[in-house]
């Protein structure tokens, strides 16, 4: 399994260097490829190796509202302030969700529960390893926004979460 703050430690490392990438082979035979700038699609297709590309912000900016007709209208972007506070876990990598340990056991998280930063959220099986996520911050689930054994995509909301909650 891989420790996903390895990873992220490793991209701050690779960030703040001089260097382009950096590969890691286990004696399992498991690569592991980080790499500043993209490879060309020939070469990936040529040496298979687990591409970890940098972690994408957890929380985003709010979308600009849209202006409304009237200035009697100014009340509806108001309307949308929690949701441009709640922050997002995404998946940090290509995989199929599972909301829990095992099938038929209770979920790690539903809505409504109150989670702390460096909780166990979920799991994203990539590759046959099974990759436990964790939390990010501290506050209540407030959407789970994936289908248990259903795949997920790279930078997919996973979960929202209230930090005041």
């Amino acid at each position: 399994m891989i420790d996903l703050r390895y990873v992220k430690k490793l991209i701050e490392m690779l960030d703040s260097s001089t260097m382009d990438s950096i590969e890691i082979s286990s004696d399992k035979g498991m690569k592991l490829r980080i790499s500043k700038s993209p490879q060309p699609r020939a070469a990936v297709a040529m040496a298979p190796a687990m591409v970890a590309p940098a972690p994408a912000p957890s929380v985003l900016p709010a979308a600009p509202a849209a202006r409304p007709a009237e200035e009697g209208a100014a009340s509806a972007p108001k309307a949308e302030a929690p949701k441009a506070a709640a922050l997002e876990i995404k998946s940090p990598m290509v995989g199929t969700f599972y909301g829990a340990p095992e099938p038929g056991a209770k979920p790690y998280v539903s809505v409504g529960d109150r989670i702390s930063k460096g909780q166990i959220v979920c799991i994203i099986e990539a590759m046959k390893i099974m990759n436990e996520l964790e939390s990010e911050f501290d506050g209540v689930v407030r959407e789970v926004n994936v289908t248990d054994a259903h795949p997920v995509e790279y930078g997919q909301v996973l979960f929202r979460i209230d930090p005041t909650g």
